[in-house]
């Protein structure tokens, strides 16, 4: 790799070292400045950000302590009835699936807290996960359920999916939303408080001061990024507070869950695998023209499907419904929009979802979990104005079943796109066929920049040193802390004259090799390197002796930043050697045995013990 410094200064790093280099996510869309070539400028900058981590990553470990308290809520293997309830699911669950109900399961048995993200694509079966852990904590732990979703449709479309599955089952489901009336929500807040209502779906009302549960077990918090900063201090009150469980559900988790799942405060499943004759979306970038919408139109209701077509705004879509009934005067069309009332918008969305409609006419109402497999084609007016998340959301509400979907992205004719459209959209029509969810939230931040993802207070640093050498120095911070151990952000020094490396002959691919490279770069742990090695064995068969040796000295490097060791050099039959103790820095020479010399496990067991007695 070659690295350009101000002034067109380059260095070039070989590809063994290429962990060291990241790629750089800010705070904003300004270039960072460089520096150069063999200034102290970035030694210093990274001094600085290294200083303030330290004391984050204490606060960090406070609230990961504060998690770690006993909750109330201790459940057992499951009951017969749970078993049951899983046989009923109609369909068959991808191995992702079953992964994240297990450990869902180990996380309700556990002592602390559970706090999981489930991450997974649009259609991909969270719902019926997250309905598995309600199940459990209701019916085995006889404790109550909140599920909390951001939009009302939403709860709704959530709230009868679980009366349809719990049906048969003595476990009381009520709603908490404007689509309910006063007396329908003075009625649920009633039978919450006293405990007959075991499973409760609302919407932000379920964090109005009012709402009283008699014994909360589990929250489950649907779509997490759409709630905003208020909403998410009084849901953090809530799980300390009442030491509950909580699961949260997003198809595009943001980058500041991604990191907490990094650092271990938050854990994380994610459901890659998409559904038995799931097609991959079509997705089309285009300007708009009448003749495409009416032949997006009559392709899809010629194959008796249903489309939607997203309009943003409220004051002029019903000039846009004269103008489709106009142009596909055979299509029957509904409009809905946020400001009708919760009765008018219930009705006709069970209306079309019965298919009394082939085109729905919409805000970004349906943004959120909307599920009506016969709607396989969404035509996305000016969607150059949303930001990639609410795009990727929006292209989710088409292809849930084995039929081919389509997503028209459609910018006006003529319009200059802004270098930030254009990117976004770019992101969009270049995201992988399936799951893409966790790429296209990274995607984001790339776009926009970090901000102040961490607080106000950890910005600055963020934006000095970039998000993944940030994450990165962080995890060191937090991996010493817990462990009581000294800390270095220093990498050692290593000088050897053993060729350690991957040769082109072992893993011909660069990019594989390069990967690698990084991986071993990134580990933290003699058992993360076993593993590693083991994948390689798999996959490549026998590592020769380079790799050998390259794997030997990653360990030693590992070892040596344990123990203060900043500089280690192999000489042919010495090993010196510079530590830090306190303040003070020595170095020490030690003699090689000509046996350890030549075999890459007999020289690290042997420096590895030379450690354990200069410490």
């Amino acid at each position: 790799m070659v690295l350009e410094y101000a002034e067109g200064s380059k260095l070039y790093v070989p590809l063994s070292q290429s962990y060291l280099v990241s790629r750089y996510i800010g705070a904003h869309e300004e270039r960072p400045v460089l520096s150069k070539l063999g200034s102290p400028k970035w030694q210093q900058t990274k001094a600085l950000a290294q200083q303030k981590i330290i004391g984050y990553a204490a606060e960090l470990l406070e609230l990961y302590a504060q998690r770690s308290l006993e909750k109330t809520a201790v459940l057992g293997e499951d009951s017969e009835e749970l078993q049951l309830f899983e046989q009923e699911f109609p369909y068959t669950e991808t191995v992702d699936q079953l992964l994240a109900v297990q450990a869902i399961k180990e996380d309700l048995k556990a002592k602390k807290p559970m706090e999981r993200l489930l991450s997974g694509d649009v259609g991909y079966g969270k719902t019926e996960v997250a309905m598995r852990a309600a199940f459990k904590m209701a019916f085995e732990g006889k404790k109550q359920v909140a599920l909390l979703v951001p939009t009302t449709l939403l709860a709704l479309q959530h709230f009868e999916t679980f009366q349809e599955r719990f049906q048969g089952y003595p476990l009381k489901i009520g709603l908490l939303s404007r689509f309910q009336t006063p007396k329908q929500n003075l009625k649920t807040l009633q039978e919450l408080k006293t405990g007959d209502l075991k499973i409760i779906i609302g919407t932000h009302r379920l964090l109005s001061q009012d709402v009283v549960f008699h014994d909360l077990g589990l929250l489950i918090i649907d779509e997490e990024h759409r709630f905003g900063v208020r909403a998410k201090e009084k849901l953090k009150k809530l799980r300390q507070n009442q030491k509950i469980d909580a699961l949260s559900m997003s198809a595009t988790p943001i980058p500041r869950t991604l990191y907490m799942s990094l650092i271990n405060i938050r854990d994380i499943s994610q459901i890659n695998t998409p559904p038995q004759d799931r097609l991959p979306i079509q997705t089309i970038l285009t300007e708009s023209s009448e003749e495409l919408i009416r032949e997006a139109i009559s392709l899809e209701t010629a194959r008796q499907g249903q489309l939607f077509i997203l309009h943003n705004r409220v004051e002029t879509i019903f000039q846009r419904k004269a103008f489709l009934e106009k142009i596909a005067p055979q299509a029957r069309l509904f409009v809905v929009h946020g400001q009708m009332s919760a009765l008018e918008i219930e009705n006709i969305f069970h209306a079309f979802k019965n298919y009394a409609a082939d085109i729905l006419l919409t805000t970004t109402i349906i943004e959120s979990g909307i599920d009506i497999p016969n709607a396989n084609t969404i035509l996305i007016e000016n969607a150059d104005t949303f930001g990639l998340a609410d795009l990727y959301q929006l292209r989710g509400r088409v292809g849930r079943w084995n039929r081919r979907a389509f997503a028209y992205l459609l910018v006006p004719k003529g319009r200059k796109l802004s270098d930030l459209a254009r990117r976004r959209l770019a992101a969009l029509a270049e995201a992988p066929l399936f799951g893409g969810g966790a790429k296209i939230a990274m995607r984001d931040l790339e776009i926009r920049g970090a901000g102040d993802l961490l607080g106000a207070k950890q910005s600055g640093q963020l934006a000095q040193v970039g998000f993944h050498l940030y994450c990165k120095l962080l995890k060191k911070a937090i991996e010493a802390l817990k462990a009581k151990k000294p800390f270095s952000f220093l990498e050692p020094k290593m000088e050897f004259s053993q060729k350690a490396l991957l040769p082109e002959s072992y893993i011909r691919e660069k990019e594989i090799r390069m990967e690698i490279y990084h991986r071993l770069g990134e580990a933290s742990s003699a058992s993360e390197l076993d593993l590693l090695f083991q994948e390689l064995c798999d996959r490549f068969g026998k590592p020769p002796e380079e790799t050998a040796w390259l794997f030997s000295f990653t360990r030693l490097k590992l070892a040596a930043t344990e123990s203060s060791i900043f500089h280690l050099k192999f000489g042919e039959r010495t090993l010196f050697l510079e530590k830090q103790a306190g303040d003070k820095k020595f170095s020490q020479v030690f003699v090689l045995p000509s046996e350890v010399q030549k075999k890459p496990a007999l020289l690290e067991r042997f420096v590895l013990d030379l450690f354990q007695k200069i410490n």
